[in-house]
């Protein structure tokens, strides 16, 4: 059986970032993986009913393993705590990996969701740190390997070595 990817619907063109845009991620084995049924398209924002396009959201206070212990927040730049959909949208991107067989995710890195190496640092000035999103925090904690679209090539190899 191939291994399933759950991937962020930006990656693959769909406008549905917080500023109404996408961030495709042009690469020949994406297409191969969907044409291959391999692919589990998703918006973990979007799935828990935020809107396109959307204030942006950091992480204030940690990262999202912080967040999904209620030691940290997620703020919108005008001050509103959208912690809790932040937070449902993790769990809806775990609900979805598991049901569909995924074992890896690509995701977006940077989002307060979906960062995997680095997270806005929570003052709205376009600085990052080192940190996860609250859906890449979860996946991870529920043994769902997390990939940033930087590490495709890594991705691309452990796809190769489960299939054997």
């Amino acid at each position: 059986m191939k291994t399933k990817i759950l991937v962020s619907a930006c990656l693959m063109g769909f406008k549905v970032r917080y500023n109404g845009q996408d961030k495709p991620l042009m690469a020949d084995v994406l297409e191969r993986w969907h044409q291959e049924q391999r692919l589990v398209i998703h918006c973990p924002e979007l799935a828990a009913g935020l809107a396109t396009p959307r204030l942006p959201a950091e992480l204030v206070g940690g990262s999202g393993l912080d967040a999904l212990n209620g030691e940290a927040s997620i703020l919108e730049s005008d001050g509103t705590d959208v912690s809790e959909s932040y937070l449902l949208a993790a769990w809806l991107a775990l609900k979805t990996a598991q049901q569909s067989g995924c074992r890896l995710a690509l995701m977006t890195d940077g989002s307060p969701t979906c960062g995997s190496l680095k997270i806005y640092d929570g003052t709205f000035q376009g600085r990052t740190q080192p940190g996860m999103g609250v859906a890449a925090a979860l996946l991870r904690q529920h043994g769902i390997e997390v990939y940033a679209e930087s590490e495709l090539a890594a991705l691309m190899a452990r796809v190769a070595e489960l299939d054997g």
